[in-house]
């Protein structure tokens, strides 16, 4: 594999923020919050369907489509999982997943290594474009809070250009603003079909970062043109040249 690209495209969650592996902890310590209030002893059972709820609505591709922004999805959890408990204060599910949606940032950290791998390319004159989708406002906050923005030549949010991974619309959009052809530059992200393969149908070289570090799935059809599992592995392309 050649060096470095001169222009890399970065997803933000779970590329260079934790953004799942806080999610649970983040949850369960809303459970034990909440129980009380809700009459329950055990915030166990109120953490176990929510687990359950949000299993099965992400696991729902067509759910997934007509949901909505992710703070609309947290509501339909959340409600889900109080009808699981026999709670019927519909008033309080959306209370409460409002509740984790305004908290949610403070439990975000910033994944080893990732903005020390960001600053170093930096600093070796890389041209840089962060590529994410969600609410430009959530996405704003996340990159305020760990001071990104200096990072990058170019920030695509979905909510901001109207459309998100894995349509080709915001790749090409950051090429754009990096002044970049497709084969000049890498796309680094964890999500397979919106990352990977979207990023392959423009022609751009797409790195899946296997955040998990359970390699690639058996059956999964799409094929990345390199696996990371840290944002550090890339500067060891330096040592390719």
């Amino acid at each position: 594999m050649s060096a470095l690209a001169p222009a890399l495209l970065f997803d933000l969650d779970d590329t260079i923020l934790a953004l799942s592996a806080t999610a649970m902890p983040a949850w369960e310590a809303l459970c034990r919050r909440w129980a009380p209030r809700l009459g329950l002893a055990d915030p166990a059972l109120l953490f176990g369907a929510l687990r359950g709820a949000n299993e099965r609505y992400w696991r729902d591709a067509e759910r997934r489509r007509r949901g909505g922004d992710v703070e609309h999805a947290r509501r339909v959890i959340v409600a889900e999982a109080f009808r699981s408990l026999e709670i019927g204060d519909s008033a309080a599910a959306y209370e409460m997943a409002d509740t984790f949606s305004r908290e949610r940032i403070s439990t975000i950290v910033a994944l080893p290594g990732a903005i020390e791998t960001l600053a170093a390319l930096r600093a070796r004159g890389r041209r840089m474009a962060l590529v994410t989708n969600g609410l430009s406002r959530t996405q704003r906050e996340k990159i305020e809070r760990f001071s990104l923005a200096p990072y990058f030549d170019c920030i695509v949010v979905e909510e901001e250009i109207g459309a998100g991974k894995p349509s080709p619309r915001p790749f090409r959009h950051a090429l754009a603003a990096l002044g970049a052809a497709p084969s000049e530059a890498w796309m680094v992200g964890d999500n397979l079909a919106f990352d990977v393969a979207g990023a392959q149908q423009v022609g751009i070289h797409a790195i899946w970062h296997d955040v998990r570090g359970k390699g690639l799935p058996a059956s999964s059809e799409v094929r990345p043109d390199r696996i990371i599992t840290a944002l550090p592995e890339l500067l060891e392309a330096e040592n390719e040249r």
